[in-house]
This record gives C-alpha cells, sequence and structure tokens, in this order.
C-alpha cells in the first residue's frame, strides 16, 4: 500500500483506531461531570430546567460511552496482534496497569450506570446522584491508569531491565512517573473543554434557530463558564508540561519548535511559522522572534532551548509533522481564550444569548476541542520516535513480525469498518443535538419500560 513497508502500515493502523477512540473517552469524561453536575443542581433548586438537560444530555451520554467501550477494546488487542515484541519487553508493566483501569474504573462505571441511565424513576433521588458521582468518578479513574501508563511509556522508571525485559522495581515511580501528573491534568482539561464546546456549539446551533428556552440558555452559559475558567488554566498546565518536557525529552520540544542550530552566547527564538525539512536539517521560510523561545520555554533570556542538530539524526522526532500540529493545538487554544473573554463581556452587557456573530462563533468552536486534543496526541505520541518506550525500545524492535500485505488488508478493513460504524454513531448523536433538550423531556415519564437512548430520535 503505497510502497509502505509493514511497520509504517502498523504506525497508521494503530494512529487510526487511537484517533476514533479518544474523542469518545474525552466526551465521555466531559459529559460525565456536567451530568453530575447538573443533578446537584436540580436537587439544590429543583429547578425543572436542570432535570430536563440531564435527561437530554444522559442519552447521547449512553451512545458516546458505547462507542468508547467498543473502539477501545479493538486497541487492546493491537498491541498483542502488531505490537508483540512491545507487548514482551514492557508487559510487565502495562499489563497491570491496565488491569487497574478495568478494576477500579471499568467495573466501578458499568455497576453504576444501569442505575444512572435507568434508574431515576426507580430508585431514590440520593442514590441516583450517588450513582451518577460513581460513574463521573470511575472516567475520571479510568483516565488516571491510561494516562499512567502512557506517560510512563514517555518518561519510564522505576524498573530494571532483566533478561531483555522490564522488570518492575518501584510502583510508586512507576505509576507517578515524572510526566504524569503534568499529562493527567492536560488531559482532563482537554476532556472538559471538548465537552463544554460540543454544549455550547449546540446551544448556539438552537438559539440561532431561534429556539431560545431557559434549557438552551442554560446550556451555553454553563459551557461558557467551564471554557472561562478551565482555558486560562489549561495554558498554565501546558507551560508546565512544556517545561517537564523540556527536562526529559529535550529532542522533541527541538523538533516541537523546528529549531535546529544555537548560536553561542544567544537566547534562542521563536520560530513562530516555517517548514521544517529533515533531510536539508533546516527550517525554510521560518519566520521567527528573537529571544522569545528561551523566555517561552526555559523563562529566562539567557538560556538556549535544545537544538535538532545536537542530537543524532535517528533519534530525532519528525519535526515536519509535530511543529504543525502543536501551532495548530496552541492556535486552538488561543480562540478559545478569545472565545471565552467574549462570552463575558456580552453576558456582562446582557447580550450573551442574542449576539449572532457570538453564536457564530460559538457553533464553529463545536468541534476545537476535540482537534485541539488530536493535535496535542499526534504531537505527545510523534514527539516520542523514534521510541516506543523512551530511551528503552525503539518502534522498530516493537512491531510484530508481519508482512505488508497483511497489514494493508486489516488496515483497509479498519478504515472501512470504522467509518460504517462510527459515522452512523456520530450521526446519530446529531440527531439528537438537533432535536434539543425539549424534544427529550417527553420522554421521561414513569413507567414500567427501561428506556433506551435510541428511543429519542425515532
Amino acid at each position: 500500500m503505497f510502497n509502505l513497508d509493514a511497520l509504517d502500515l502498523a504506525r497508521i493502523q494503530f494512529a487510526f483506531t487511537v484517533s476514533f477512540h479518544i474523542i469518545f473517552p474525552a466526551i465521555t469524561i466531559g459529559l460525565a461531570s456536567f451530568l453530575a453536575v447538573l443533578e446537584g443542581c436540580w436537587l439544590k433548586t429543583h429547578n425543572q430546567v436542570y432535570k430536563d438537560l440531564y435527561h437530554f444530555w444522559s442519552k447521547l451520554f449512553a451512545v458516546n460511552f458505547g462507542m468508547g467501550v467498543v473502539s477501545g477494546l479493538v486497541m487492546a488487542y493491537e498491541f498483542g496482534t502488531n505490537w508483540a515484541r512491545f507487548s514482551d519487553f514492557a508487559g510487565s508493566i502495562t499489563g497491570p496497569l491496565l488491569t487497574y483501569e478495568v478494576l477500579t474504573a471499568f467495573f466501578l462505571e458499568a455497576g453504576f450506570l444501569g442505575v444512572m441511565l435507568f434508574g431515576w424513576d426507580r430508585v431514590g433521588r440520593r442514590l441516583h446522584f450517588f450513582a451518577t458521582i460513581m460513574v463521573a468518578i470511575g472516567t475520571l479513574i479510568s483516565m488516571f491508569w491510561i494516562l499512567s501508563s502512557n506517560s510512563w511509556m514517555q518518561t519510564p522508571q522505576g524498573i530494571e531491565i532483566v533478561d531483555g525485559r522490564v522488570a518492575p522495581v518501584d510502583w510508586f515511580k512507576i505509576v507517578f512517573n515524572p510526566s504524569f501528573p503534568y499529562r493527567l491534568m492536560h488531559m482532563a482539561l482537554a476532556a472538559f473543554l471538548s465537552t463544554a464546546f460540543f454544549v455550547g456549539a449546540s446551544a448556539a446551533w438552537h438559539l440561532l434557530r431561534g429556539n431560545n428556552t431557559p434549557q438552551i440558555r442554560t446550556m451555553l452559559s454553563m459551557a461558557m463558564w467551564m471554557i472561562l475558567v478551565a482555558t486560562p488554566v489549561q495554558i498554565a498546565v501546558g507551560d508546565a508540561h512544556g517545561l517537564n518536557t523540556l527536562e526529559h525529552q529535550p529532542a522533541k520540544i527541538a523538533a516541537i519548535e523546528g529549531h535546529w542550530d544555537n548560536t553561542p552566547g544567544e537566547p534562542s527564538p521563536l520560530v513562530l511559522f516555517g517548514l521544517p525539512d529533515m533531510q536539508a536539517e533546516t527550517t525554510r521560510y521560518s519566520l521567527e522572534v528573537p529571544y522569545l523561545g528561551s523566555l517561552i520555554l526555559t523563562h529566562s533570556l539567557d538560556k538556549q532551548i535544545p537544538a535538532l542538530k545536537s542530537f543524532a539524526k535517528e533519534d530525532r522526532p519528525n519535526s515536519t509533522i509535530i511543529f504543525w500540529s502543536f501551532r495548530v493545538m496552541a492556535g486552538l487554544g488561543m480562540l478559545m481564550l478569545l472565545c471565552a473573554v467574549a462570552a463575558l463581556v456580552l453576558r456582562r452587557n446582557g447580550a450573551l444569548y442574542r449576539n449572532r456573530v457570538f453564536l457564530w462563533l460559538a457553533l464553529l468552536m463545536g468541534p476545537s476541542g476535540l482537534i485541539a486534543l488530536l493535535a496535542g496526541w499526534f504531537t505527545t505520541e510523534i514527539g516520542r520516535q523514534p521510541w516506543v518506550v523512551y530511551g528503552l525500545l525503539r518502534t522498530t524492535q516493537a512491531a510484530s513480525n508481519h508482512g505488508a500485505v497483511q497489514m494493508s488488508v486489516t488496515l483497509a478493513l479498519f478504515v472501512v469498518i470504522y467509518f460504517s460504524v462510527f459515522t452512523v454513531g456520530i450521526g446519530y448523536m446529531m440527531r439528537l443535538v438537533r432535536k434539543g433538550p425539549n424534544a427529550a423531556d417527553a420522554l421521561h415519564t414513569v413507567d414500567a419500560t427501561a428506556r433506551r437512548p435510541l428511543s429519542a430520535a425515532d
């Protein structure tokens, strides 16, 4: 396929499946916490608006949760089928961490999910609220273990190599490895922001169509408050994460910056735009700001950031890709901050729900959280190359012994099946959004029949 070898195809297949998968857990994490807040507000105020919104968004949560579970199972099998040498080398670490995720998070979610979705009229209010909180906590615990495993691959510690395999020595150091706290916070905030922009765009769509109900206004208001609070925090966490990456993965920072050379005694510039050329070892058409690279990445005006030429060619990440994926993420972050500030100004002027320019901005920013999240993951994972376990196991050493034909066939099948199945699922979620919370309210009557998410969009 396109003159790619088996290793390239295996990498593309995993990148394709994880890119599909990560969208659903991000929304699941955000919606679970949003539902807990909605139910808590309803219990405190007895305002029917919060209950209506809970019922509406619980349907989207259920569909999204199901697609996340299905897409995640595929990735677990890929570790064994396509990356058997990685599993053999690091399975003593990744296996237990993923097992902990199942035992502590998935069982918690599965145990309370039924009560949360179908128990509104069958259990007491406090028990139902408890179930919703447990599901929300379960999604956060799941993220904890997944990020711990992935972060250990970025900054491994607490192990020793015995007979060519990793052996755990200190599980506390393994779980709480150097990059884990920053990546956990960064991912959690990304999930909340992705969900907030999804909710906000849904409300903006209805307001632009004249559906100016209390439910729709509450959706937009809550989404914009979350964006206003979370975006500045996310920028601060991202800065701290960058400093941590500079310490532990300097080659990744050099590739992100498209920075090839340092002049002795001079601070490093910031390359705003350009075209990194890995063969020519230069960034073509670069637009640089003097001193700014050192100021942002080292918080000083006399320190230099690492240059790509200081690393062996075989140890350099692909700057051509992550130079731009990082800028997509950072650029969208600035747009998110602009949206949050604009919402605050309009709220103070009493025009939040009727300014059509802002509503169009909120609608167009709907997918921005997920796009930024994907761009961030591309930056992180491609920036780790050529290592699977940083400094210990190269990607070329981790793949299973498959041929290019086998990988081409399975990749083509994945593309066809994923687009067929998940396009239908995402399309169904959009149908629910178009109906809005008012259309869903009538479905919530007391009866003896378990309600299904699919019943909301006939």
